[in-house]
């Protein structure tokens, strides 16, 4: 089978070209010997499968990072017939640069230069023809994202495979040099007139300014909590739990377990108070299902418009305080949607140092898509002044833990170094096969864990060792926290998933058993409790099982003493939220 690599700077289409290239047929894994993770594919272009690997994007081959070592190791390990250089059209100057270092180092290279609408827009001219004729290499111009011209790059892919080049590989020097002739071919082929602004353009530097950029990034805020604690915890939240499971499918479950399951304690697995599908599905389906295809709606808007990576910019010299640079930002921000996966995007990072106190922010203050839905869920009964101490203390948390942190950690911060898209439109296909991707993994990966969490929650029931614990951790939960006995099982099951625990709470607040300042008490110790299971297995493979392990033996107390302290100064100074 042929192979095509595919390799470009970051934010290019190179995941959108990928996507036409193989379809489905894709799996993701580590490349040996890293924590680099490649995707591959199997396509049949023209009636020819080919296989195709996507690589990490970088700006260079001369490595500076883990990424471009990885993507250096990939190509040369690897071999391919074929690398199609995935461009940005509109910096014709990155892009010849790294044209010219997989030139030099002998590869035979195909140039796809992308998103050839959004050069367009800024009137943009590229004389592709001339380039083909300097550089040696067939250009295709394409814009990924709306299907245009991937019929003649698989033209050309299967051209340029069909009549395989054998090469030899060269190593790469200093790049002063490749800077200079990419800057002398970039005058020859590319014309940039003068022209206005556009309106799109002027949005992204009023979202990077830190007087207008602030104010814009608590409106996005406050956009995300109306629509995900507000519409999806509320109306979302009430529709599937009173509706569909209240008066369909839990009913119809308890009539077909009393007529087809004799035995009580089975038909009680299934339908009872621990019930795979009464508890289980309820929580996983009726209360975080809805809360989370709102989040994920909201992120893949906020992801494809560009606008995430400002953030990084807005909040860059308040990073730089705790250690970390601006690059640690969509890290931070990806733990919104799942701590697990931003874990792994740590690795991005330049140092160790920074890699570290990222991974123990990330686990102990980040709440993940599906906890902080049901957080907004239960935040939107109370007063603003609550919901203002639950963030006040969560941000003091993370500053004052992320300050020690950089002050204990040997070694230095990086340079902050990040490429900025533009500014666009999200396009509705890509933000629904986003969102739908997103979805389908909390189904397959974690409605699992909440079946085998509530399966665990049963046997502990039946054996008594449900109230066993209940009872031990009475002194901690009930006298410390101030919270009801049940509430231990909210942090039992929170081991599973730290979503799960919280669903617990929310069941607990819709059952009328906690008051606001018990909300707001239970809702700071679930955010800052032990990070679930699928992360803590992240972090080991990360950061190694010392690593991970003392992280998780400093948040566990933790959390607990945040709480109790909380619990304590409400009731000392008789605060009523």
């Amino acid at each position: 089978m042929k192979k095509v690599a595919l390799v470009g700077n970051p934010n290019v289409g190179k995941s959108v070209i990928f996507s036409h290239l193989t379809g489905i047929y894709v799996t993701v894994s580590n490349y040996p010997g890293t924590t680099v993770e490649i995707a591959r594919g199997v396509g049949v272009i023209d009636g020819e499968k080919v296989e195709v690997i996507d690589t990490p994007g970088i700006n260079s081959l001369i490595p500076s990072s883990e990424d471009e070592k990885a993507t250096l190791d990939i190509l040369e390990a690897e071999h391919p017939d074929l690398v199609v250089q995935v461009a940005d059209a509109k910096n014709m100057l990155r892009t010849l640069l790294l044209t010219l270092q997989l030139k030099k180092m002998g590869f035979p290279i195909l140039l796809d230069l992308n998103m050839i609408d959004e050069a367009d827009q800024r009137l943009i001219e590229i004389d592709s023809q001339k380039l083909e004729k300097i550089i040696h290499t067939t250009t295709i111009k394409t814009t990924a994202s709306e299907g245009m011209g991937i019929t003649d790059l698989k033209k050309a892919i299967k051209k340029n495979i069909m009549c395989p080049v054998e090469y030899k590989l060269n190593k790469l020097n200093e790049k002063k040099h490749f800077q200079k002739e990419a800057a002398h071919i970039c005058r020859d082929v590319q014309k940039v007139p003068k022209r206005k602004i556009l309106f799109l353009e002027r949005l992204g530097d009023f979202t990077t300014r830190p007087l207008t950029g602030i104010p814009f990034a608590f409106v996005v805020l406050w956009l995300l909590y109306q629509f995900v604690g507000v519409y999806a915890a509320q109306d979302g939240v009430g529709f599937m739990e009173e509706i569909v499971f209240g008066k369909f499918i839990n009913p119809l479950a308890i009539k077909l377990a009393d007529f087809f399951i004799p035995t009580p304690i089975i038909k009680e697995f299934f339908v009872g108070q621990y019930g795979v599908i009464t508890m289980a599905l309820s929580y996983a389906i009726a209360i975080i299902l809805p809360i989370l295809s709102a989040f994920f709606l909201f992120f893949a808007v906020l992801e494809d418009s560009g606008y995430l990576p400002r953030l990084s910019i807005l909040l860059n010299k308040s990073f730089r305080k705790i250690g970390l640079s601006g690059k640690a930002v969509i890290p931070m921000v990806l733990g919104f949607g799942c701590d697990t996966m931003a874990t792994m995007t740590v690795r991005t990072l330049e140092t160790e140092r920074e890699r570290i106190i990222a991974t123990f922010l990330l686990a102990l203050a980040i709440p993940c898509s599906a906890q902080l839905g049901v957080i907004l869920g239960m935040m939107s009964s109370l007063s603003a002044a609550a919901v203002l101490l639950w963030i006040g203390i969560i941000s003091f948390i993370f500053s004052v833990a992320g300050y020690f942190s950089s002050k204990i950690i040997p070694g230095r911060s990086s340079d902050f170094i990040l490429e900025i898209p533009p500014i666009r439109i999200p396009r509705f296909k890509n933000i629904f096969v986003k969102t739908f991707a997103r979805i389908k993994w909390y189904l397959f990966e974690a409605v699992p864990l909440f079946i085998i969490g509530t399966a665990a929650l049963f046997f502990l029931d039946k054996l008594y060792i449900l109230n066993f614990i209940e009872n031990l951790a009475s002194p901690i939960v009930v006298s410390f926290l101030g919270l009801p006995a049940k509430a231990a099982e909210a942090f039992l099951i929170g081991f599973f998933r730290r979503d799960y625990g919280a669903a617990g709470l929310y069941a607990l607040n819709r059952q009328g058993l906690l008051n606001h300042n018990q909300i707001v008490v239970s809702l700071i110790t679930i955010t800052l409790f032990v990070p679930c299971v699928a992360q803590f297995l992240v972090m080991i493979k990360e950061r190694g099982w010392k690593a991970a392990l003392l992280i998780v033996a400093f948040i566990f107390p933790f959390a607990f003493l945040i709480g109790g302290i909380v619990n304590f100064a409400l009731n000392y100074f008789r605060i009523i939220l």
